[in-house]
């Protein structure tokens, strides 16, 4: 990384917010503010007229979401969400953003995040732009790829090669031949971003890949197993066994 100051919007809708965020990043002198937004619209015109390097941007802001903002913008900045909300910031943290800050936040928080932005801007290829993980992770249509940390990076992985998905608590599980990663998403809101020609939720905790299932086999009283290509065996409930039988699969 270069000696040259790192410039920086804050886009945030909270005048006290702002004021907050900008006093707190003052001690960093590597870092140059060179612009702030109060709303969505405010955002995009400062991130593509500025092109800083680095923005803060608050998810909840009036005219667009900080997450539609990413979806308007023709600069590709590195992005900090700022939110009160962790449902929405755990999904984009795991899935896209090179970081977030939950609010309230203060001094040592954010210099963890700091942290994170200079080894980014140290290793600008050691990770796919937050930009593209975010239209990746929050788009309409079917993902093909998750983004998810890997000894201290983050790494795409296709969701191709994704053999199930395995519910844990508050987590999602990603099989992928020896691999496991954990996602910060649940995984009602994971099935709406597959392919459903693809994926097919066979029990409440478990989503298989069609393309990795070698056959759906009797297992006691009504149900069906999924047998996957590594050997996996994994039980299909009885609503979904009947609705399988259905389709012939």
């Amino acid at each position: 990384m270069t000696t040259a100051q790192v410039s920086v919007v804050i886009a945030d809708d909270e005048p006290v917010a702002r004021a907050g965020l900008r006093d707190m990043l003052a001690g960093a002198a590597w870092l140059s503010i060179v612009g702030e937004a109060s709303s969505g619209p405010a955002a995009v015109a400062a991130i593509d007229n500025l092109r800083p390097e680095l923005v803060f941007l608050d998810i909840q802001m009036p005219g667009l979401l900080g997450t539609e903002v990413l979806h308007h913008v023709k600069h590709r900045p590195f992005v900090v969400f700022t939110t009160a909300f962790a449902q929405h910031a755990t999904t984009a943290f795991e899935l896209g953003a090179l970081d977030y800050l939950l609010k309230p936040f203060g001094p040592e928080r954010l210099a963890k995040t700091l942290e994170r932005v200079r080894a980014a801007l140290g290793e600008p290829n050691a990770a796919p732009p937050a930009l593209d993980r975010l239209r990746e992770a929050l788009g309409s249509g079917p993902m093909s790829r998750l983004f998810v940390r890997s000894a201290g990076g983050v790494i795409p992985v296709a969701v191709a090669n994704v053999s199930w998905f395995e519910a844990s608590g508050d987590y999602v599980v990603a099989h992928s031949g020896r691999n496991r990663y954990m996602l910060h998403v649940p995984l009602s809101r994971l099935q709406a971003r597959l392919d459903a020609k693809r994926f097919l939720r066979i029990h409440r905790t478990h989503i298989v890949n069609l393309d990795h299932v070698v056959t759906f086999r009797p297992h006691g009283k009504g149900q069906l197993e999924a047998e996957l290509k590594d050997g996996t065996r994994l039980v299909v409930s009885r609503d979904r066994s009947r609705e399988i039988r259905a389709l012939g699969l």
